[in-house]
């Protein structure tokens, strides 16, 4: 589900960039290559328009907002209101945590399903 989503993600206009090592652009993914069989259920993306990412979590109707990403439902967070809220903005930035930063961890949901939700949210 992992891969379909990050390839389904890349498609998409509100989307800058996907972080995921099973993509081959993905700068890590020469290593996950040489260390995993698989490249797990966890991604992130960064969305183009960061003013709006946390009304677009809002529309999404399958997907779960959360601050652990360890379940077998989908769940996705925004670092910046949410877990990293208190950690002043550049210092965020220096670690790569973005105002436009979405971490997403895939479930077992079907795959069609999630893809739908994450296009009616973002679109």
């Amino acid at each position: 589900n992992a891969e379909a989503i990050a390839k389904f993600l890349k498609s998409q206009k509100a989307v800058a960039k996907v972080h995921y090592p099973g993509l081959p652009d993905d700068p890590g993914h020469a290593i996950a290559k040489k260390q995993m069989r698989r490249f797990g259920g966890m991604l992130s993306f960064e969305v183009r328009d960061p003013s709006r990412v946390v009304e677009r979590l809002k529309r999404l109707e399958v997907i779960v907002p959360a601050e652990s990403l360890g379940g077998v439902e989908s769940l996705i967070e925004h670092p910046a209101s949410m877990t990293h809220a208190s950690v002043p903005k550049d210092q965020r930035e220096k670690q790569g945590i973005t105002d436009g930063l979405v971490r997403f961890s895939i479930g077992l949901e079907d795959v069609q399903d999630l893809t739908e939700d994450l296009e009616q949210a973002l679109g």
